[in-house]
């Protein structure tokens, strides 16, 4: 299997180094591991990719490749440029330091590189290591992410239905704040939401007086409503959530086409 990794936490993130060796079984003793990520920091990009400015790409090393860009670009950099000639058989993004349950999906790099690998009609996924007081002071707080995540993806593999739709499953995998030997399960599950909590602003003034704006995020152990992802991860399973970039709310058309 050729496998094309990329993340959202840039190159030298140490959940890089986490997501290389989940790849590097999965791809197996004659299979290869491709890597394009950002060559900066990218989180909170979502599905951005770089359409009004040309991105620089340099080689680090043995197919592995830094890009100046999001990981949607980084994709589309590793499918269209660096591996033209080879292409993937999987892509994975990851393995993000925090979550991407709940409606931090919608804001996630991570995400937006599975997202457009979906789009480009390969299978993908993202991984994503929760964090909390049981893992986030350990000497690895991806445990449960590199022990557990080649097997998660092997099964779903096994199991994920045959394409019937034009826009492509992709699979937001995130594994609970606890170590690996912590874990519960895995459960399959919907997208939730957080209620009472949201991005905000937290304003600051800079020596000079001039007023800046830093994002702020919402508290993250806030439980969702049971059989979605981020409740099942506070309560130790890791959640397998299948998406699509589909955005159209089906179940609102019927309603609607009152107005026709």
């Amino acid at each position: 299997m050729r496998i094309l990794i990329t993340n959202d936490d840039g190159i030298a993130a140490p959940g890089l180094e986490v997501m290389t060796a989940i790849a590097t079984e999965l791809a197996g003793p004659s299979g290869e591991v491709w890597t394009v990520a950002p060559a900066f920091e990218q989180s909170g990009v979502a599905h951005c990719i770089s359409y009004t400015h040309p991105m620089l790409i340099a080689q680090l090393g043995e197919r592995r490749y830094a890009a100046e860009g999001s990981p949607a670009d980084c994709v589309l950099a590793g499918l269209h440029d660096v591996m033209v000639k080879c292409p993937p058989d999987l892509v994975l993004s990851g393995v993000n330091r925090g979550n991407n349950s709940a409606e931090n999906a919608l804001y996630s790099g991570t995400i937006g590189g599975a997202m457009e690998a979906a789009l480009q009609g390969l299978p993908a996924f993202a991984l994503s290591q929760y964090m909390g007081p049981a893992n986030f002071a350990d000497d690895n707080p991806f445990d449960a992410a590199a022990v557990h995540g080649a097997e998660v993806i092997r099964k779903v593999l096994a199991a994920m239905p045959a394409r019937t739709e034009d826009y492509r499953l992709f699979y937001n995998v995130n594994f609970p704040p606890v170590p690996a030997a912590g874990v519960k399960g895995v459960r399959v599950v919907r997208q939730g939401f957080r209620r009472g909590t949201s991005f905000g602003v937290e304003p600051h003034a800079s020596p000079s007086g001039k007023r800046f704006l830093w994002i702020k995020g919402g508290e993250q152990h806030v439980p969702t409503d049971p059989g979605t992802d981020a409740h099942a991860n506070l309560h130790g399973f890791i959640s397998v959530t299948p998406m699509r970039a589909d955005l159209t709310a089906h179940d609102a058309l019927d309603a609607l086409r009152t107005i026709e």
